[in-house]
């Protein structure tokens, strides 16, 4: 099992940056993942459990448990990723004036010996996307 984690500190509330990051529709606009969508909405909340968000590229993830403003996990469900039981989880965290998203997954690779290239490339992703919130308008603290 492999395992990633990327934090990041915003300079803004936990609710404003939630309120950015689980708006899958508009993901491609700073995440660096292009052609987001939201494919189903949520039972209770069109972007929370149940929601199905898809990327160019026909990979597809699921909103497993949504409880805003602290925390989401989600499940690629399908598309070409390498990748096998993904979970991934991301939480929101008051800090000081702030907030600190953490943002984890853990999975199997696919194809043997690729899990080194596959955590490397994830979190290579991860960082860029979380660079990509903080340029949607909260600062990046340290």
């Amino acid at each position: 099992m492999q395992h990633v984690e990327v934090r990041r500190r915003y300079a803004a509330t936990p609710q404003a940056v939630w309120d950015v990051y689980v708006d899958h529709a508009r993901w491609s606009e700073w995440s660096g993942f292009p052609g987001s969508k939201l494919v189903t909405p949520g039972a209770e909340d069109p972007n929370g459990s149940g929601a199905v968000r898809s990327f160019t590229g026909g990979v597809r993830e699921e909103v497993i448990d949504f409880e805003p403003p602290k925390r989401m996990t989600y499940s690629v469900i399908g598309g070409p990723f390498p990748v096998v039981d993904h979970l991934g989880e991301v939480t929101f965290e008051p800090d000081g004036e702030g907030t600190l998203v953490v943002w984890r997954c853990r999975f199997e690779p696919r194809i043997p010996l690729t899990g080194a290239l596959l955590q490397r490339f994830i979190t290579s992703s991860f960082r860029r996307a979380l660079d990509g919130l903080g340029r949607r308008g909260f600062a990046q603290s340290t």
